[in-house]
């Protein structure tokens, strides 16, 4: 039994985890703007976001199914914090239908798990047969959507036992009397059984076989602090499901974990006084009895629920900034999705543009972490710092989606010269700064080599190596100032450093040859060193096509774009 328990607990989460990773990817590769905007226009007023958690969650009898996809969407940056924790908060009333299924019908739950296997099938063959890219990315979201419900029925069947012993249930009827043991019971059991669901109808079908005894307002007043035990036990889920996910993920875990122990700790005294369990016998239509007790519990369990919601979703606000404060940013976060492309602003071009600039200076900021995660990986053997930097370049990539297709939109309006001509050279400076996230994870890919073969560089080499970071960060310093203040003195010192990167690239590559004749560097190694000098050298190039573009004053002669949505034409005509 113990092995069992053992086992189906290890591999089930390694399972869930590893589909919660497939099904984050997919939702990335698959979602794009159009998923993005439908789900910010479903969830951008509190109550709607609120009832579609309830919808969803009412319709998969899993509040499980429905944070954990919530902490997918948040770590894919399709929802923000607030409006997850809108989302999550809708999830505990719609979580209520089931305890309404079992006190109705007296049997289970339908169980997710049922269509997991037909999923991973489904999914697996879309991913292997797809002709399409985003047919393929539909069919890992659900392979990972099904290899997740899977890990959490293993989890499941290995606490199996849990369910069906007696010990339990002596536990829970010894417990009942006591509110606080009574809750931590409740938390304890629904964190190991994954399944709030599952730990509410256990209480509905001891009180149902009378393991409470005969007294029916007693055996509601035991039941309720069990079932406020499951709500903070449910939580658990979503802290697993945030586990390798990014920092807002965590903070929707976190927001998630406060609502129900905050209610939970606001409905304490009225449990401990036996108010609760009058409130509820108040408002059910039906006089406790055998044959009743099961439906007043779902009843509890929907009051305290809507109570709950109605409470904090106007405080959905202050339950974000708290959980930003528990879960603070680090400097070695990456910067979010664009944030200051208002689509309002598009009406008045001038506005949008410099709002676009602004978030093209965000980025370029974000790029410059990536080279540096990069630098301290080759150099240190630092795998955090390699695997952070594949991060940013995703990051990168999705700020260039955005700030493009922002860019794209405005080319469309009537537009003044200044505007039309400054336009395509930000999106020029755009694809830019993505080329220097593809450089940085070229540098990473070079690390993994170096640490596959176990390679060393040699000091001199070290030596070298920090001297090419010092100027392309430098560089990069200079390019960002440069943006930021239309410098073109600084636009012209980048320069500079661009003719430095040159030249330390020809005398390393020498000086490297060298080394290797004199038997200091193996021929491996010699190797790796080389292409992290031109990946280095190249990032230069890209910089100073930014800092050209600020020395002209973000205008090139004659230049023809090659972009979707952009007036070729007129653009050709810029410099003319």
């Amino acid at each position: 039994m113990i092995q069992d328990m053992i086992f189906g607990t290890v591999g089930g989460l390694g399972l869930f985890l590893f589909g919660m990773g497939l099904m984050s990817d997919g939702l990335k590769k698959v979602a794009g703007q159009r998923l993005k905007n439908i789900l910010e226009s479903m969830t951008r007023r509190p109550m709607v976001a609120f009832l579609v958690g309830a919808g969803v969650t009412a319709l998969v009898q899993s509040s499980s199914a429905t944070t954990v996809m919530i902490i997918g969407f948040v770590n894919a940056a399709l929802l923000t914090l607030k409006q997850a924790i809108c989302v999550i908060i809708g999830t505990n009333v719609g979580t209520t239908a089931t305890a309404w299924m079992v006190s109705i019908s007296g049997i289970g739950a339908l169980k997710i798990t049922t269509y997991a296997l037909p999923a991973i099938g489904i999914g697996f063959a879309m991913q292997t047969l797809g002709k399409t890219r985003g047919v393929k990315s539909l069919g890992q979201i659900l392979l990972g959507f099904g290899i997740l419900f899977v890990g959490i029925g293993f989890m499941k069947d290995g606490f199996q036992p849990l369910e069906e012993s007696q010990r339990t249930k002596d536990i829970f009827i010894a417990l009942g009397s006591r509110p606080v043991l009574a809750i931590l019971a409740g938390m304890i059991v629904t964190t190991l059984i994954q399944s709030s669901s599952a730990a509410v109808a256990i209480v509905q079908l001891l009180a149902m076989n009378r393991a409470f005894g005969d007294d029916w307002q007693a055996v509601l007043n035991i039941s309720i602090p069990f079932v406020l035990g499951s709500n903070i036990g449910t939580t658990i889920t979503a802290q697993l499901a945030s586990i390798q996910a990014n920092r807002n993920a965590k903070r929707a875990a976190c927001a998630h974990t406060i609502f129900n122990l905050a209610g939970s700790v606001i409905a304490y005294p009225f449990i401990k006084v036996g108010l609760f369990g009058l409130l509820v016998a108040f408002v059910s239509p039906w006089r406790l009895g055998p044959g009743t007790i099961a439906a007043n519990i779902a009843i509890a369990h929907t009051v305290f629920n809507v109570a709950n919601s109605v409470i904090f979703l106007p405080l959905a606000g202050l339950l974000e900034k708290v959980a930003m404060r528990l879960v603070p940013t680090k400097a070695t976060d990456l910067a979010g999705e664009p944030v200051v492309l208002e689509q309002h602003l598009l009406d008045t071009p001038v506005l949008a543009l410099k709002q676009a600039e602004r978030e093209i200076i965000r980025m370029a900021g974000t790029a410059k972490q990536g080279l540096e995660a990069a630098m301290d990986g080759i150099v240190n053997d630092d795998r955090r710092k390699l695997e952070l930097t594949r991060q940013i370049e995703d990051m990168l990539d999705r700020s260039q989606y955005e700030i493009t297709s922002y860019l794209s939109t405005l080319s469309r309006r009537q537009l003044s010269d200044e505007v039309s001509i400054e336009l395509p050279v930000l999106l020029h400076a755009v694809n830019d700064l993505e080329r220097v996230g593809d450089h940085a994870v070229n540098i990473v890919e070079i690390a993994e080599r170096k640490l596959a073969q176990k390679l060393a560089f040699s000091d001199s080499a070290l030596g070298e190596v920090g001297q090419l970071r010092s100027e392309a960060e430098q560089m990069f310093d200079r390019v960002i100032s440069a943006l930021e203040k239309s410098d073109v003195s600084e636009g012209q010192a980048a320069l500079v450093h661009e003719n430095n990167l040159n030249r330390m690239q020809m005398d390393f590559r020498r000086s490297h040859v060298q080394r290797m004749t004199d038997g200091i560097c193996a021929p491996e190694a010699g190797l790796i060193f080389i292409d992290l000098v031109d990946n280095v050298e190249k990032i230069g190039d890209h910089l100073t096509n930014i800092a050209q573009a600020v020395i002209g004053g973000l205008q090139w002669d004659g230049v023809e774009l090659k972009i979707p949505g952009i007036d070729h034409r007129n653009v050709a005509k810029q410099g003319q």
